[in-house]
């Protein structure tokens, strides 16, 4: 994460900072007021929001057992810090903390409905028999895992990323017999984030990029890395879960498929998805001022309640891993990062592993206001990256709700290794194959 352009220097013991005018852009996502902000203070050259923000994190990867608590508190902190002695990218005091909020309600309240949403979703997709059954048709062995990983991956290039994570962890669990291992959960993640980086409706940060004037083809030479590095980290994955806890071979006897259920689920993916697509090609102002893909998911919910009653029971658990991402994410838009380095091949790989512990929306936005990237790499970088660590991307998150014991930071990189690998890889065969073709705006 690269510091503002103050001049680096020891750690500031006085009150008496230079004051410097910073005026945001207007973008399609939503709006910054012109507003005076005092400069960060700097240790050895660091902004302390940085360093307020990396102990946050490093407190959730030793103590994975209270992650909610230090999440709320370093949220509170970075808070307290910023209304103290920096302000906020939209002014200073609680005026400002009160517009940075407004300025974020629409990405922060997309992602509580989307998360409380699926969740819903995946009891309906249960419920329905349809992962009982699904032994029945992935082959009995190693490939079975490797198989549903593909589909994963293929789902999320039309669905969001989140809904393709839980689709795809609420197979596993039945067709691993309620025991998945933790590498496995890290590569149903990698799936969902690899599927969704070369499609302009698969993941946040595309759809970004087309409705800022990037070619859908631009974003698809994503699939290059992509492909390769599903085959990099699927096969690994697919050993360790088959070793864990084998794939059941045989469906179970008298299954009956609720398919009002099936309707049901079928019903919220495609709604979300002719909501993200039409709100993005004919009412991208909307964007920055309403959670329309969210809305659209609860919609269908409330509307189809008096066929099949949601399993409502999920939600308080469900509601505390949302509260989860959303406080590290209003940390992370709280941070002073106001440009990336120049664009090149390095920097688009280096964002890759940023994005496994900072918003990828952010990074996004900037790097389109910067311009001279071959996109392409951005979305496979930003759009993959995040896997790396669970509470890297909203699929992460979404689905270690399913699975507590995901929640170990240590535990998903030591079983999850190939996922890093697979980036790596992915990343320097495009590079061999296509090159570097930088655009020099969107």
């Amino acid at each position: 994460m690269r510091a503002p352009r103050s001049p680096a220097i020891a750690v500031v013991q006085t009150p008496h900072r230079c004051r410097e005018d910073r005026t945001a852009k207007t973008t399609t996502y939503g709006t910054r007021a012109q507003a005076t902000l005092t400069d960060p203070i700097l240790v050895f050259g660091i902004p302390f929001d940085f360093i307020l923000f990396a102990l946050t994190l490093l407190g959730i990867a030793l103590f994975h057992r209270h992650t909610l608590p230090i999440a709320l508190a370093g949220l509170g902190v970075i808070a307290a810090y910023k209304l103290a002695f920096t302000g906020f990218k939209d002014g200073p005091g609680l005026a400002g903390l009160g517009a940075h909020l407004s300025h974020e309600f629409s990405l922060l309240s997309n992602l509580f409905l989307l998360l409380m949403g699926f969740a819903l979703l995946s009891r309906h997709f249960e419920e329905s028999a349809i992962p009982d059954r699904m032994p029945a048709l992935l082959p009995d062995d190693w490939k079975g895992g490797l198989l549903l990983l593909v589909i994963v991956f293929v789902l999320s290039s039309f669905l969001d990323n989140i809904a393709a994570a839980i689709i795809g962890g609420t197979v596993a669990r039945h067709v691993f017999a309620g025991k998945v291992h933790i590498g496995y959960l890290a590569a149903i993640v990698a799936a969902s984030n690899a599927g969704g980086s070369g499609s302009v409706v698969g993941d946040t940060t595309t759809t970004m990029m087309w409705v800022s004037g990037v070619s859908p083809l631009s974003v698809l030479e994503a699939y290059c890395a992509a492909i390769v590095a599903l085959l990099i980290f699927a096969v690994p994955a697919s050993l360790q879960q088959q070793r864990y806890s084998p794939i059941i071979k045989h469906a179970r006897a008298g299954l009956t498929i609720d398919w009002t259920r099936v309707l049901i689920v079928a019903a919220m993916l495609i709604v979300a998805l002719v909501a993200n697509v039409v709100t993005n090609l004919h009412f991208p102002e909307v964007l920055g001022r309403m959670p329309v893909l969210g809305l659209s998911v609860w919609v269908v919910l409330f509307a189809t309640a008096p066929l099949r009653r949601p399993d409502w029971g999920v939600l308080p658990e469900t509601f505390k891993g949302t509260i989860f991402l959303l406080a590290l994410v209003t940390a992370a838009s709280m941070m002073p990062v106001e440009r990336l380095p120049a664009a090149s091949w390095q920097t688009a790989l280096g964002l890759g592993f940023v994005s496994a512990v900072f918003d990828n929306i952010p990074l996004t936005a900037l790097a389109l206001k910067q311009g001279g990237y071959d996109w392409g790499y951005l979305a496979y970088a930003v759009g993959f990256g995040g896997s790396m660590i669970w509470f890297g991307s909203s699929a992460g998150v979404a689905l270690s709700n399913q699975y507590p014991e995901a929640k170990s930071v240590g535990l998903w990189l030591r079983h999850g290794w190939h996922v890093a690998l697979a980036y790596v890889i992915g990343f320097f065969v495009m590079l061999a194959l296509i090159g570097w073709h930088p655009d020099p705006g969107p």
